[in-house]
């Protein structure tokens, strides 16, 4: 089955959260990261949506970044969550199962199952 089409502010209003969650686990440089979003099951997420998120996290010390030098081609840029950035994290973590919950329940009541909804 083809990707369904994905509203672009959802992706917009996540994505962060979801970069600081994987620099968390590992450092990480841009294109990587966009393999492991890929790999994690976001589909077609493209380094042009990578990239700026890592700069306002960079501009406002959520992550910080050092260059790495790269066997091919030039050095890599490496981010890692900052103490601020991980207290980020455990705080929009909060938020986001609080709001997984509210979804799941209301969706939970219309009479569309999930199964439906993919039809």
């Amino acid at each position: 089955m083809p990707d369904a089409p994905r509203d672009p502010q959802l992706l917009k209003g996540v994505l962060p959260l979801l970069i600081l969650a994987l620099l968390a686990e590992q450092e990480s440089y841009g294109y990587e990261l966009v393999g492991r979003l890929t790999d994690a099951g976001l589909r077609g997420i493209a380094t042009g949506s990578v990239y700026p998120v890592l700069s306002r996290l960079e501009r406002d010390h959520l992550i910080s970044s050092c260059l790495v030098a790269s066997p091919s081609g030039p050095a890599r840029k490496y981010y890692r969550p900052t103490p601020a950035g991980e207290s980020e994290l455990r705080a929009d973590s909060a938020e986001w199962w609080t709001l997984v919950t509210v979804v799941r329940h209301v969706l939970s009541t219309t009479p569309a199952t999930p199964a439906e909804l993919q039809e």
